[in-house]
């Protein structure tokens, strides 16, 4: 079953760019295009694409808020409108992709990114895992968590948590992989993956993005660590 792709950019020749490379692969079928976040909301609800490969800064509704309607219609529609967001971004972007990955996008790329790569996050974001390259997550988080915008929440909301799921999750938040925790965990990779499975299902967290943003917001992880 292919892959269906909403591709949303202000630029034309962007858009059409990706919507093509996106669209010559055997299991991606590009479902639609929209120039800004108001077409993309109307897109989305008649095209039901399984991505939404989104550029942050357009005129008429940003990436951001068309993110947010697009999630939270997905939300009430139910498992069956399942629907992730990709955000298109760079390096001089403001707190937006933080308040992206906070509400729930699956993750960002850059608009510089290769084929090759552009092509496996669409992938890696369609199978309900968070697009999360540490080479990326160490410098835009840890920039975004530096911004006046962030909000402090209680440290409270991890009380749940033992001691250890506190050590993986903070080692999540730092943009270690599964195999990096295990290393310096020394546990096995599997065990891994349970500990952060019981983290988000106690946090009631969608995925690996929001928990790295919560490692953040509750000060488990400070800027820099």
């Amino acid at each position: 079953m292919s892959i269906r792709v909403l591709v949303v950019d202000d630029q034309a020749m962007v858009r059409e760019g990706f919507a093509a490379l996106l669209g010559a692969q055997s299991d991606i079928e590009v479902v639609g295009q929209a120039e800004n976040g108001a077409v993309a909301v109307e897109l989305a609800a008649s095209c039901r694409p399984d991505v939404v490969l989104m550029d942050v800064r357009m005129p008429v509704m940003d990436g951001l808020e068309a993110a947010r309607r697009i999630l939270a219609e997905a939300l009430d529609g139910g498992p069956e409108r399942s629907v992730h967001v990709l955000m298109l971004t760079t390096f001089d972007v403001d707190d937006y992709v933080y308040d992206a990955l906070r509400i729930g996008a699956g993750g960002f790329l850059f608009k510089d990114a290769l084929a090759d790569e552009l092509v496996a996050a669409v992938r890696i974001v369609a199978g309900g895992e968070a697009l999360l390259a540490p080479s990326v997550t160490r410098r835009l988080i840890e920039r975004f968590a530096q911004s006046s915008a962030r909000p402090e929440l209680s440290r409270d909301r991890l009380d749940g948590l033992t001691d250890r799921e506190l050590e993986v999750m903070t080692l999540v938040g730092r943009g270690l992989s599964n195999h990096e925790i295990a290393a310096a965990l020394f546990i096995a990779q599997q065990t891994v993956k349970t500990h952060v499975s019981k983290i988000l299902a106690k946090l009631e967290l969608r995925d690996r993005v929001q928990m790295v943003v919560l490692a953040y917001d509750t000060g488990l992880v400070e800027p820099g660590a």
